[in-house]
């Protein structure tokens, strides 16, 4: 098969498009035939060797490798002991996330646990399928249920989502992978969204359910914000403490990236709860945001699409920023 493969740690051009063995198999495993596949930002931090990690937390990874988790197919063969699934059934999943090997999305074929895996949304094609299982699953996991006991090595404490009808959430970042997910989840739990983006993306955020826009570009809402129950920062890293002012006691800050927070005491003096938790695979959780996606309740936002042979490209446009929705990889 083909497949994007990484040799060496770099910028995009490390990326080579090149043959490489179909996965086998094993047992409790489907192996799909891949027609598109989601990029997220794990894929660059891969790519980059996870500069942005304390060095006691890079891992060594076993060259080569194949990258990517999202993926959205049609399963090609079964191993004997799966039963929720046959071949020719459209699915949809997250691949062994957090992990790396020769078994990945950026490829023709890809073998993925079963329990990994949900029927795709009929309603959406293969495209905005592969767009939807990381930054869904992610915002599905921080807002509605975590799904997995893996702790965040940040915090002493499980990640609690905390209720959403009747609350006003703001969303910064919001037009982003995570942050589009987060802002329909929550408007379907019924909350009142402020959506936070660069002003490009207002009307795209409005369709999507925003009660009230904020263009950082001209506005920092920071300054302008009070008495929120609850901020989801979908940048999060150092500046992510900013977004404490603007939370009433009581209330909560998500940042999706919580590395370089550093405001711990002054959120306790606040009485306000921060709390992130860690993406991991659920089939189970994809199959409830199928029915999201279906009824068009949930709807896939793509900024653009690339060929699997031009994955650099793609990287390179996720290197410029400011991207609506998701980019993602047509395989062929």
């Amino acid at each position: 098969m083909r497949a994007i493969r990484l040799h060496e740690f770099g910028g995009p051009d490390v990326l080579r498009y090149e043959e490489a063995p179909i996965p086998e198999i094993k047992s409790g495993e489907v192996l799909v035939r891949v027609h598109a596949v989601g990029i997220n930002p794990p894929d660059w931090y891969l790519r980059d060797g996870y500069k942005m990690l304390p060095p006691e937390w890079q891992p060594q990874v076993p060259f080569p490798v194949i990258l990517g988790t999202d993926i959205s197919g049609v399963i090609e063969a079964v191993a004997d002991n799966v039963m929720d699934f046959s071949v020719g059934d459209q699915v949809y999943s997250m691949v062994r996330f957090p992990s790396f090997g020769p078994s990945k999305a950026y490829a023709q074929y890809v073998s993925v646990p079963a329990s990994e895996v949900a029927l795709k949304p009929t309603g959406i094609d293969h495209v905005h399928a592969a767009g939807a299982p990381m930054a869904g699953l992610t915002a599905w996991q921080f807002l509605i249920e975590p799904g997995h006991n893996e702790q965040n090595p940040l915090q002493p404490d499980r990640h609690e989502p905390v209720p959403l009808e009747g609350k006003t959430v703001l969303v910064n970042g919001a037009a982003g992978g995570v942050g589009h997910f987060a802002v329909q989840i929550a408007k379907w739990r019924g909350a009142r969204v402020i959506a936070v983006a660069s002003g490009k993306h207002e009307a795209f955020l409005r369709d999507l359910g925003a009660d009230k826009f904020i263009d950082y570009t001209k506005t920092p809402p920071e300054d302008v914000v009070r008495d929120i129950d609850l901020v989801i920062d979908s940048v999060g890293g150092p500046a992510t403490g900013r977004f404490l002012r603007t939370l009433k006691r009581g209330g909560a800050l998500f940042p999706i990236f919580p590395l370089g927070f550093s405001g711990v005491q002054e959120a306790e003096k606040l009485g306000v709860t921060i709390s992130a938790t860690q993406v991991r695979s659920n089939g189970a959780q994809l199959a409830e945001l199928s029915r999201l996606l279906d009824a068009g309740t949930v709807r896939v936002g793509i900024d653009s699409t690339f060929p699997l042979a031009d994955a650099r490209k793609a990287h390179e446009r996720a290197a410029h920023g400011h991207i609506q929705g998701k980019i993602v990889l047509t395989v062929v």
